[in-house]
């Protein structure tokens, strides 16, 4: 693949939020304002960067059966290391993502591109891959924390807007506006895109992060 392919492919055509339809947890948790989003997007990408490139340089020293507890010790530790870093430079930032920062540990994007892109290519690409993913991911939530804040509470990153602040829609900061807010960016993608971003067929198990396992096992039911 490109280089400028790997890139773009995060970013529009297999984003991880509105296409792919990974990460949906902090997607609707930390929305409700465009500050909260970003900067659980770029602390997101960070950890990915670090743990694909790591993985990626080892992936012909680690074990296959134990690939996956090593995958948890790559991530939690860049997990770590970007926590330490934004509750020093960032506290409140910190306060705000709470307990979801932590659990990018088990984010389903990063275990994703581990299994499917880092363990099977060169660090570089797999760097490219992280920033294209990272960079779509921070985009998805950018764009449903806007709907959010703007209809919600009338502002965006914290600025007032004329009218619109002063007419909000309560829904839109609460729990039920971030599946409208979602919903509302994937069918934005859709009608945009046309439908042709990812077509029903490409679904199937040869796209599951776990399927080479999984046929492991079915080929032999012992192991």
């Amino acid at each position: 693949m490109k280089k400028l392919e790997i890139l773009s492919n995060g970013l529009v055509k297999e984003n991880p939020v509105l296409v792919l339809l990974l990460g949906l947890c902090p997607a609707l948790a930390v929305t409700s304002q465009t500050e909260n989003a970003v900067g659980m997007g770029i602390a997101a990408t960070a950890v990915l960067l670090g743990s694909n490139v790591v993985i990626s340089l080892l992936r012909n020293i680690i074990p296959d059966k134990v690939r996956i507890p090593c995958y948890i010790v790559f991530i939690a530790g860049f997990v770590t290391l970007v926590g330490m870093v934004i509750e020093a430079f960032a506290f409140s930032l910190h306060q705000s993502l709470g307990i979801f920062l932590p659990l990018i540990t088990v984010n389903c994007i990063i275990f994703a591109r581990a299994e499917m892109f880092a363990k099977k290519n060169k660090p570089l690409d797999a760097a490219i891959d992280a920033i294209g993913m990272g960079a779509g991911f921070t985009l998805a939530l950018l764009m449903i924390s806007t709907i959010r804040e703007v209809l919600g509470s009338g502002a965006w990153f914290g600025v007032g807007l004329p009218w619109i602040k002063d007419n909000g829609i309560v829904v839109f900061t609460l729990a039920p506006g971030g599946f409208i807010a979602l919903a509302l960016s994937i069918a934005f993608v859709n009608k945009v895109s046309k439908g042709r971003l990812k077509k029903r067929s490409d679904f199937g198990c040869s796209h599951c992060p776990a399927a080479e396992s999984c046929s492991k096992i079915t080929k032999d039911p012992g192991s």
